[in-house]
C-alpha cells in the first residue's frame, strides 16, 4: 500500500488546487468507523475534506446492503451525480462497502451507471491508493471486490465525525448466518483484533477527549475466539474499564445466543459501563426464530433478561425486530408482542422483512401479503408506544447522567443520551455539547426525557 499511496500523493501534489473528497457512510455504526478510516487514508494521500459534493474531486459513498430500500436509496444518488460527471468529467465517483461486495450488484453498476469510476467492498479499504492510481493515470473503471486476507491497517488513523464519541472496532465479519442476513456474505467470516490494539486506540481517544467509546463488530460477544491467545468479550471489556480517564463504554451489538451472566455481570460491576443492553430479539416466536437460525429460543432470550433485572430491576434493554418473516402467522406475532410487554424495551429498532438475494430467506415462498406486514408493523409501533409511556415515567424525579450532543430545532435546548441510551433533553447553552451533565428528569415522553441541568 505504502508504495501506491506515494504514487497518488505525487499526482495529487501537481494539481493547482488541493483536492477535496466527499464520503457518505449509510447503514451501521460499522459502516461508519470503516468510513471514518477511509478519510484517514484518504486525508493521508493528499485529500481535503469537504461536505459540499459539487465542490468534490471525489465522491465515495460508503454503503448498506441489510435491506432492499437502503440499495434503492444508494441507486437514486448515484444516478443523481450523472449530471456532475458530465459538467466535470475528471471527478472521481467511487462506490464501497456492503452493497459493492455483491458481484450482481457490481455488474449493475457497470452496466447501468457508467459514471462509476471506482468499486470497492469490504475487504479492499487497504487497496484504495492502487485502485486510484489505476483511475488517476488510466481512466478506467477499478473494481476490487475479492476477500483479501487482512483487516483495515491498524496504522490508519481515521478522521472523527465527533471529538467526543468515538466507534471502535473491535471485530469484523459474522459467523452467525441468520437465514434472512447477507452480512456474513459481504463481511467475511469472524475476525477479532488484538486486546492490545484496541486498548491503545481507546487510550488515545480518551486522552484526547473523547467521553463515549462504542465498541463495535456483528456478535461482539464472539470476541477473541479467533485470536491466538482467546480473550473473551467480558474480559475485554474489564480492560476497558481500567483505563484511566473520564469516559463511559457502550457496545453494539450482542447475540442472545451467546449473552451470558457473566457479561451481565462485567456490565452492572464495571463502573465505566453503560447499564443498557441492545440485544436483538428478531422474533418472540420460536418457529420463526427457527426458521431464522437465531439458535436461540424465546425462553433462553427470557433468561437473559430476567437475570439482568434480577441484579437491577428496571436494566435498560432495547432491541431489533423483524416484521412479517416469510409466512409469520398471527400467531407468531402475537408471541413477538407478548415478549415486547413482558421486556417493556425502552427502545425498539422494527423493520419490514426485506428479501436479500444470497440468503436462504429468500428461497422461501411467501403467503404473508404486504397489507397485512404494514397492519402488523403499525400494530407493534403502537404498542410500543404505550410501553414507552409508561415505562419511562419510572424516571421521573430522578438524576440521570447525560452526554449531550447537539441543540434541537428548539433554541436554547439540547439533547444528548443518558447511560440507559435514552434521549434527554433540557434547556442549556452550546457549551453542554460533548460534556456529561447531571439532569434531573422532571417530565417523560414515549421517545423522550426532558429535564433540568443540575451540574
Amino acid at each position: 500500500m505504502a508504495d501506491f499511496k506515494d504514487r497518488v500523493r505525487k499526482i495529487l501534489s501537481k494539481k493547482e488546487t488541493p483536492p477535496l473528497c466527499f464520503l457518505h457512510s449509510f447503514g451501521c455504526q460499522q459502516n461508519v468507523s470503516d468510513g471514518e478510516k477511509i478519510l484517514g487514508l484518504l486525508c493521508e494521500i493528499g485529500y481535503g475534506v469537504t461536505n459540499d459534493i459539487s465542490s468534490a474531486d471525489l465522491i465515495i459513498y460508503n454503503t448498506c446492503a441489510v435491506r432492499e430500500n437502503a440499495e434503492l436509496k444508494i441507486y437514486g444518488l448515484v444516478g443523481n451525480l450523472k449530471h456532475l460527471k458530465e459538467q466535470n468529467p475528471d471527478v472521481i465517483i467511487g462506490i464501497c462497502g456492503c452493497m459493492a461486495q455483491q458481484e450482481h450488484v457490481v455488474e449493475k453498476i457497470k452496466k447501468t451507471y457508467k459514471q462509476v469510476d471506482l468499486i470497492f467492498g469490504t475487504f479492499a479499504l487497504n487497496e484504495l491508493p492502487r485502485l486510484l492510481y489505476e483511475v488517476l493515470t488510466e481512466r478506467k473503471t477499478a473494481v476490487d471486490i475479492t476477500e483479501h486476507n487482512s483487516d483495515i491497517s491498524e496504522e490508519i488513523k481515521a478522521v472523527r465525525s465527533s471529538g467526543f464519541k468515538a466507534g471502535v472496532p473491535i471485530m469484523y465479519g459474522c459467523n452467525n448466518f441468520c437465514s434472512y442476513c447477507i452480512v456474513p456474505y459481504v463481511r467475511g467470516r469472524e475476525r477479532s483484533r488484538t486486546p492490545e490494539a484496541i486498548l491503545k486506540e481507546v487510550k488515545e481517544l480518551t486522552d484526547s477527549g473523547c467521553k463515549e467509546i462504542m465498541l463495535l463488530g456483528q456478535n461482539v460477544n464472539s470476541y477473541g475466539k479467533t485470536l491466538e491467545d482467546p480473550v473473551s468479550f467480558s474480559e475485554l471489556l474489564r480492560m476497558i474499564n481500567d483505563i484511566d480517564g473520564d469516559f463511559k463504554i457502550r457496545f453494539m451489538s450482542p447475540h442472545p445466543k451467546d449473552a451470558t451472566n457473566e457479561l451481565i455481570d462485567t456490565i452492572i460491576d464495571c463502573d465505566k459501563i453503560c447499564k443498557h443492553m441492545h440485544l436483538p430479539l428478531q422474533s418472540g416466536s420460536n418457529r420463526i426464530l427457527e426458521a431464522m437460525n437465531r439458535r436461540y429460543t424465546a425462553e433462553k432470550y427470557m433468561e437473559i433478561v430476567n437475570y439482568a433485572r434480577s441484579r437491577v430491576h428496571d436494566f435498560s434493554f432495547s432491541t431489533d425486530i423483524i416484521v412479517g418473516f416469510p409466512n409469520e402467522t398471527e400467531e407468531d406475532f402475537r408471541e413477538t408482542l407478548k415478549i415486547m410487554r413482558e421486556v417493556k424495551y425502552d427502545n425498539i429498532f422494527s423493520f419490514i422483512y426485506s428479501k436479500r438475494t444470497g440468503t436462504k430467506a429468500a428461497l422461501i415462498e411467501d403467503k404473508t401479503t404486504d397489507e397485512e406486514k404494514g397492519r402488523r408493523m403499525r400494530e407493534l409501533l403502537e404498542l410500543q408506544r404505550e410501553i414507552s409511556s409508561e415505562f419511562f415515567k419510572r424516571f421521573e424525579g430522578r438524576t440521570l447522567d447525560v452526554l449531550f450532543e447537539s441543540e434541537t430545532k428548539n433554541k436554547g435546548v439540547f439533547t444528548g443520551k443518558s447511560d440507559e441510551f435514552i434521549i434527554v433533553e433540557a434547556k442549556a447553552d452550546s457549551s453542554v455539547i460533548g460534556r456529561r451533565k447531571k439532569v434531573k428528569i422532571t417530565k417523560a415522553f414515549n421517545w423522550a426525557l426532558q429535564g433540568e441541568i443540575i451540574n
